[in-house]
């Protein structure tokens, strides 16, 4: 590569080497270096502002019962659907009017201060408006204000991460901020007695318990102020976000009435949930409102927090994936609503205190809501399509309030009730309440169970579709749907994908849920389940294989069926094989005999088999051939046989062409892996040289490698070498990927990226960033990219039409663009690997219209997507924009003597530096010019252009030394006429006659190596 071509970006991060202990407490915390600053400063800012909530919640809940009395608390729940409406409605409208750098700041920094103004009002004790207190006004819009700070809180963090991290890294570092709650009900929940003690007391400690907690969240603030602008980049300045465009295909109607089912059923089970939260609140607020005073309300629930806290650390660092991991995730949905029916029907009972049964409720609602319910989320959403799982997501904003109403309305309904036909009854009340409790908690496991139906079903859809991310799975209730939907009369395409995915997921428990319902498949899915049970033999289920050797069944499954058998028994009876080596027994069966005994039986087994394969491999039929070339890939080792491989490799069939090369890489006959690579070469057996070469793992991968990168090599043999490559997907094989990524330029960049974009399960993606220290050796691949961009910029201003005209010029310039667009295309690639695919590609499609408002929706959503620290210049270059603008964007990340404005002829010259990045077309190109405006360039470069693997590159040379050196180019002809280009063969001769017919001539020879027009 031209070592004057600097193509390294100016802003290149250094990263320095981190200390071993670091490294493993960033890999215990499974976290990258890149990401650790922002998760801390995130964690703060949710662990403060938290802590603020906390202090703020059990002070308004005190100072509200000692107020109003538990009896008006569901008043907050109904009042609250309303607010939390018009919060989130208010939130939406702010974003496009406010930037969103200003936004996530300012709302709740706002929201916080608005509280010192309440604490104002709490001073007003006597004071009265519309005969209303202030004091009560105060503190019921207190108790409000914490239930909407509450909301907004949770919509705010949640905005800032996404922005701060990509879909990729967010899975990592939420759990990590999320715990910022968990630490602060620990630290402010033992924190809030002592200071209620040092704030004053009861009453006047409460009051002044509201002021710190608004100094604390404002203080949490200045964390997010701080990551605004240190990230700058990924908070848009700009009024006005588009989340995302997903340019995707309607939902088809097959998958919409299960997608409908589900979706109804996910949100009956966030509803429920949200039904019990309030009313198991009320309960609990409303028995300590009739036993205890304010400040011992306040002090109770800071001791109760803080232990809870604790305990929910706990859970949720080492007990939640464990669960779900060990009981699946229906299961553990249900562990929570069954610990409240039960609860509650001991409190109903009298076995437990009402106030004991409701403290354990209260605790064990909160505990295992905010571990184990909210890790099951991200589970229970992952069946719905990408395409529409965040607007299902987001329903939750508005189903969470209105359930709150709801409940709310239900509360005061049945207290208006019991007071006026069963007045003075207290215990008829919390006999209700509890019972309502228990009803409600019945209806939602009921919900787990309509979850747990539909769970597979959509997921299985999803599979067809090809929009499984393969992300997370519950394994144990996806086993267990599986062997339902079998056992049911689905269709039979359905029950193969339902096969499919469970060897995908669960590969090691394909035989223990196939085995049992082999007889009732059909011949198809026989074949597909044996096939896959054979990954994975278990000699426990040789009894349900066994029933089909003896029932009718077509060839192949018989085939599979013995090989299962026959290598799976510990003790194989291999004289029972005898009888099918005989010729009336179907070829595929024939063949799977003569492959076991050739591979287990004893030396006279062996014979037999030998000559039975031997008669298949020379018969006149291409059945015959095809199948004992398949016999072969099974017998391990060839033995005699490997005579006949030559003329097998010549054979007229292409079947049997295709059986052998598979078979050679089955069987990993070393002596003919070059026959593997040669059949890259050819169309008609690429696929199955393919196959072989991917059998084969490691053992091919240096000579993929060298095939691939060898650019005299055919451009589609290097593509599927480089595909083989990543089809292998052994770390050894990404490695090779990813550094041929680093080193290699242009259209063999653009084939690598696409190879590991479509690696199943992110695994192309998790390599490069695993490889290139996360995102920063990412973002250093986008910036060599806008180096080149601003390099071609530049030679689009010194080449400008009218200083330069003709053919030849106008040509260069339309190299120029194209690859000017290569290089942006390039861009989009790598962008794939740290943002969601439905974005990127969203904003390319916008952005190749030629239609203003489709550029600037696309510029738009690169603008709320990016946040790679050259952004704005990427969005500058890809705007309809002077060229001039674009390379003075572009012009701090070049070296000076790149920014200098050039001669044409001197940029010529620079362009031809930089000849190892440039594209075929722009390289001949650019010796067309010189040789029409006769221009010098210095004889390394022509002569090190000789030697391109492109034939027109080396046609183009060749024309310019015609011009600047005929007696240099009389001296390279001889080598020039044995040049394998035909065209640039045929060049060769018509120069060389037309020198030989000059010299005869003139009589004298041409000047050295010298154009003799102007410089």
């Amino acid at each position: 590569m031209s070592t004057s071509l600097n193509l390294q970006p100016s802003t290149s991060r250094q990263a320095r080497p981190l200390h071993p202990w670091i490294s493993r407490i960033l890999k215990g915390f499974n976290l990258r270096p890149e990401e650790v600053e922002r998760t801390l400063w995130m964690f703060i800012f949710y662990m403060a502002f938290s802590m603020g909530m906390t202090w703020l919640e059990a002070s308004s809940i005190a100072l509200f019962l000692s107020e109003y009395g538990a009896e008006f608390l569901p008043w907050i729940a109904v009042v609250t659907a309303l607010t939390g409406s018009v919060m989130g409605a208010t939130y939406s409208w702010l974003q496009r009017v406010l930037p969103l750098r200003t936004l996530v700041v300012l709302v709740p920094t706002a929201m916080a201060a608005v509280l010192l103004l309440l604490r104002v009002g709490l001073s007003f004790s006597n004071v009265l408006i519309l005969n209303l207190s202030v004091l009560s006004l105060t503190i019921f819009l207190l108790r409000l204000w914490a239930e909407a700070l509450f909301t907004i809180s949770e919509l705010n963090t949640a905005i800032a991460a996404n922005q701060l991290f990509n879909i990729r890294e967010i899975k990592r570092t939420y759990p990590i901020i999320s715990s910022g709650v968990l630490v602060a009900d620990v630290v402010s929940g033992f924190a809030l007695p002592l200071l209620l003690l040092a704030l004053g007391g009861e009453t006047a400690g409460l009051h002044n318990v509201i002021v710190v907690a608004s100094l604390m969240m404002i203080g949490g603030c200045g964390a997010l102020l701080y990551l605004s602008n240190r990230y700058e980049q990924a908070f848009p300045n700009t009024v006005g976000r588009i989340q995302s465009i997903d340019q995707v295909e309607l939902t088809s109607r097959r998958i919409r009435g299960p997608l409908k089912r589900y979706t109804t059923a996910l949100v009956l089970f966030f509803v429920f949930a949200q039904l019990l939260l309030v009313l198991i609140e009320f309960q609990f607020y409303f028995q300590l409102g009739e036993r205890y005073d304010a400040a011992q309300i306040a002090s109770f629930l800071g001791l109760f927090n803080g232990v809870l806290g604790l305990f929910e650390i706990t859970t949720q660092w080492f007990l939640s994936s464990r669960l779900i991991e060990r009981w699946g995730v229906f299961l553990t949905a249900s562990i929570l609503p069954g610990f409240i029916v039960l609860l509650s029907f001991l409190s109903l009972t009298q076995i437990i205190s009402l106030l004991s049964g409701l403290l354990f409720l209260k605790f064990f609602d909160e505990l295992l809501r905010y571990t184990l319910i909210a890790s099951t989320g991200p589970v229970l959403f992952q069946p719905i399509p990408d395409y529409v799982r965040s607007q299902i997501q987001s329903m939750r904003g508005i189903s969470d309030p209105i359930a709150s109403g709801i409940m709310g309305a239900i509360i005061l309904f049945s207290l208006w009730y019991l007071q006026r036909f069963y007045p003075g009854s207290p215990d008829l009340r919390n006999y209700f309440f509890l019972a309502l409790t228990v009803f409600f908690g019945v209806i939602w496991i009921y919900s787990v169970w309509l979850l747990r139906r539909g769970y597979v079903r959509l997921l299985v859809l999803s599979a067809e579709r090809g929009q499984l991310s393969g992300a997370n799975f519950d394994l144990r209730a996806l086993k267990q749907a599986v062997i339902g939907a079998l056992e049911n009369n689905s269709p039979e395409a359905e029950k193969r994908s339902c096969i499919e995915l469970l060897s995908q997921l669960y590969p090691e428990s394909v035989a223990e849920v196939l085995a049992p319902l082999l007889r009732r498949f059909t011949p198809k899915l026989q074949y597909q389940s044996l096939e896959l049970m054979l990954e994975h033999p278990d000699p426990n289920y040789l009894g349900d294989v066994r029933e089909l050797l003896d029932a009718s069944v077509p060839p192949d499954v018989l085939a599979v069926a013995l090989r299962y058998v026959w290598l799976t028994e510990s003790d194989p009876k291999l004289d029972q094989l005898r009888r099918y080596l005989r010729p009336e027994v179907d070829a595929t069966v024939r063949a799977t005999a003569g492959a076991l005994m050739l591979r287990l039986g004893s030396p006279q087994q062996r014979a037999e088999a030998t000559q039975t394969l031997r008669r298949m491999l020379t018969h006149k039929r291409e059945r015959e051939r095809v199948k004992g070339c398949e016999a072969l890939g099974d017998a391990v080792h060839m033995q005699a046989l490997r005579l006949y491989i030559p003329d097998l490799l010549q054979d007229p069939s292409l079947r049997v062409r295709q059986a052998i090369l598979e078979a050679i890489a089955a069987t990993r006959i070393e002596e003919y892996y070059p026959s593997l690579i040669r059949g890259l070469y050819y169309s008609s057996t690429r696929e199955s040289s393919m196959v072989g070469l991917v059998r084969l793992d490691n053992a091919v991968l240096p000579q993929l490698v060298a095939l691939a990168s060898n650019a005299h090599k055919p451009t589609v043999v290097r593509i599927q070498a480089w595909n083989v490559i990543g089809k292998i997907g052994t770390l050894e094989a990404l490695d090779q990927l990813v550094v041929n990524l680093t080193a290699s330029w242009g259209d063999t960049r653009r084939n690598i990226l696409q190879i590991l974009l479509k690696l199943p399960y992110e695994n192309g993606i998790n390599a490069v960033l695993d490889r290139l220290d996360g995102r920063r050796g990412v973002e250093d691949l986008v910036d060599q990219e806008l180096i080149l961009v601003g390099k071609l910029h530049a030679a689009t201003l010194d080449l400008p039409p009218e200083e330069l005209g003709g053919l030849e010029a106008d040509l260069l310039r339309r190299a120029i663009e194209d690859q000017q667009s290569d290089a942006i295309d390039r861009i989009f690639l790598l962008l794939r690997f740290l943002y969601p695919a439905s974005a990127i590609q969203a904003a390319d499609f916008c952005l190749r219209s030629n239609v203003l408002g489709s550029i600037a929706r696309g510029i738009e959503i690169l603008d709320n997507t990016l946040d790679i620290p050259n952004k704005r210049k990427l969005l500058v270059i890809l705007d309809k924009r002077p060229v001039l603008e674009k390379f003075q964007a572009l012009a701090d990340l070049l070296d000076r003597e790149d920014t200098d404005r050039l001669a044409p002829s001197g940029r010529l010259r620079k362009l031809l530096d930089s000849s190892d990045y440039l594209g075929d077309w722009l390289l001949a190109c650019c010796f067309h010019v010189a040789r029409r405006y006769r221009w010098s360039i210095a004889p390394d470069k022509a002569l090190g252009s000789l030697r391109h693997p492109t034939g027109f590159v080396r046609e183009a040379v060749i024309s310019y030394i015609a011009m600047a050196s005929p007696r240099a180019l009389y001296k390279l002809l001889p080598l020039i006429q044995t040049d394998p280009a035909p065209l640039v063969a045929a060049q060769a001769h018509v120069l060389l006659g037309h020198i030989e017919e000059q010299r005869r001539i003139q009589g004298t020879s041409t000047p050295a190596f010298m154009p003799s027009g102007t410089p």
